[in-house]
């Protein structure tokens, strides 16, 4: 692991801030390195407000995606509302969806099959709508690149909106109205909605035409939560504000089909990284093992007691998920030791019978293992299908684009991406984008890294510390659970490593005339040496509570540790 110090901003604005906040030093250094140096936008970053989303009009296009809906319900046409498998795909479908229907009956959704149809915006798709009489397709979180398919919808009399947020291409497909904060040519203020939050925006802007104000809105926002978390977006700007609401809403008054996933777990108050981790992938094995509509289902469905009957088979898809997904990985890794390309810069892998639906999945396990770029490949159809994952600070998308000559079809983020190519174009992609990365990744990239907030000491540990840093969350990119160091440790005697293979660390940890401190490390039992025989060490670790018989206490989340 490489630790990161964070620079520490200027001391006059500290004090500036502390002053201001009534905080001490600790709180003042976190809050300007998240950008915030005034009360005001402390308070609006502690207090979220509804009031300070941004006007959805303001989006390019937002004016003709109302008006072309308008006339859709005013001569009772048919709407199709298509959006991908995944989490954002399934949430925008269901949220366009409910609310469309909540003022117009002739609405019905559409979500391609994942292996029949892959990702996005299908002539299947437009052929259905165009056998059942649809004239008006809501595409979400997808279709930004469909160029050729919006074309050939216009030619059989098909209008399509886009709503999406991924990265524009050189030309924008010639819809009614195409939605992306992430167009060159719109000046929306906030630029990393998800797809779901695109679709929110739209329904916000029927919701002013009727006189309704976000606040109105509210029992939509669980939706958009979920998808804010499972895309990985930053949470800040808009998505903190909708994440803030969205998650008040999943703990207090979900739609019934995420309530019975809730039921299916032990969890009294979720945040955004258990949505990440216990919501998101039971929505998405839906679409891996069966097909998305499962999903979709599932989120709109009004009756508690189908809901927990969907729910029920969504977590069968999630726990073949979980046995397929294992398999794979462990066939990966083998093929990468036995073709011995351990010492490569990029991770490349493929097999003809993979799962599709679970190769995303496998892509992150080998990065986690690895720590360099990686594909998994499978066959799909004629073709062969990959997705793409990448490390910290180096974009894949621009990797896949240098490689594009070798490529059919391709498209996604930063740090995740799919695509699909021809057979015979496998090992000369391979090689391709091995050279691509070889040339322009730093190689410091290649180990992971662990961005340290502050450094301190155990006695700025306090409940009224803590209470202050839980006032930080929802957490997430651009706004990551504070990580902090602290040296000069010692073990108290009460070290040992836990858990059935005992890979796991606990030990108690105090600095001389401090208080002393619990402290776990999952996965570092082999770092026990480093703290035995009351030998000195440092510590990085964020700060959460453990619960034990009804007591609840402070403890250090580790990190990492040093000797």
């Amino acid at each position: 692991m490489r630790w990161t110090l964070k620079p520490k901003p200027e001391s006059e604005k500290i004090e500036a801030l502390q002053k201001a906040l009534q905080v001490d030093a600790v709180v003042a250094t976190l809050l300007l390195q998240r950008g915030i140096e005034t009360y005001e936008e402390a308070k609006a970053f502690f207090r979220p407000s509804l009031n300070d989303l941004h006007d959805p009009y303001l989006m390019k296009d937002m004016d003709k995606a109302v008006a072309r809906i308008e006339k859709a319900m005013a001569d009772k046409e048919n709407i199709l509302v298509y959006g991908d498998y995944d989490v954002d795909g399934t949430t925008s479908v269901a949220l366009m969806a409910s609310y469309l229907k909540s003022k117009y009956n002739l609405v019905y959704t559409y979500i391609p099959n994942r292996y029949d149809e892959g990702y996005g915006i299908s002539h299947k798709g437009i052929n259905f709508a165009l056998e059942n009489n649809f004239t008006l397709i809501i595409a979400l979180d997808c279709g930004i690149k469909s160029v050729d398919k919006v074309a050939y919808a216009k030619e059989i009399g098909i209008d399509f909106i886009i709503c999406d947020h991924h990265r524009t291409a050189d030309a924008i497909p010639n819809a009614v109205a195409v939605l992306d904060p992430k167009r060159e040519d719109c000046n929306y203020p906030y630029k990393e909605l998800c797809g779901c939050g695109v679709g929110f925006k739209l329904i916000q802007a029927l919701a002013q035409k009727d006189g309704e104000t976000a606040e109105d809105l509210i029992d939509y926002l669980d939706l958009v939560a979920t998808a804010i978390g499972a895309d990985i977006v930053p949470i800040d700007g808009e998505n903190r504000i909708l994440a803030y609401f969205g998650l008040q809403v999943i703990n207090t008054n979900p739609r019934p089909g995420i309530k019975a996933i809730l039921n299916q777990i032990e969890k009294t108050e979720l945040t955004i990284t258990d949505v990440v981790f216990v919501v998101a992938p039971r929505i998405n094995a839906a679409g891996r093992m069966e097909h998305g509509n499962f999903a979709v289902r599932l989120l709109t469905e009004e009756d508690a007691v189908l809901a927990a009957k969907y729910a029920s088979e969504i977590n069968d898809y999630n726990l073949d998920r979980r046995e397929t997904d294992k398999l794979i990985t462990e066939e990966a890794l083998q093929q990468i030791e036995t073709q011995n390309e351990q010492n490569r810069l990029t991770t490349v892998v493929y097999h003809p019978e993979w799962h599709k639906g679970v190769i995303g999945i496998v892509a992150s396990r080998l990065t986690e293992t690895y720590y360099r770029p990686t594909l998994v490949f499978t066959k799909s159809g004629e073709k062969l299908a990959a997705s793409a994952r990448s490390v910290k600070g180096f974009d894949v998308y621009n990797a896949l684009e240098a490689c594009a000559e070798h490529i059919e079809q391709f498209g996604g983020h930063k740090y995740a991406a799919g695509l699909t190519l021809l057979e015979e174009n496998y090992e000369a992609f391979k090689q391709a984008f091995e050279a691509v990365v070889s040339k322009t990744i730093d190689r410091n990239l290649l180990t992971p890294e662990i961005k340290i907030d502050v450094k301190i000491d155990l006695e700025n540990i306090t409940p009224k510390f803590y209470r202050i840093l839980k006032q930080f969350a929802p957490f997430g990119p651009n706004n990551m659970t504070p990580v902090f160091m602290t040296d000069n440790l010692i073990d108290t005697g009460y070290g040992k490593c836990v858990g059935e293979d005992k890979t796991h660390l606990r030990i108690t940890v105090a600095q001389p005339k401090s208080q002393s401190l619990v402290c776990i490390g999952f996965g570092m039992g082999d770092k026990f040496d480093l703290i035995s025989n009351k030998k000195t060490f440092k510590a990085v670790y964020s700060i959460d509570e453990n619960e034990w018989q009804g007591n609840v206490s402070l403890q250090l989340k580790l990190r990492d540790i040093k000797g």
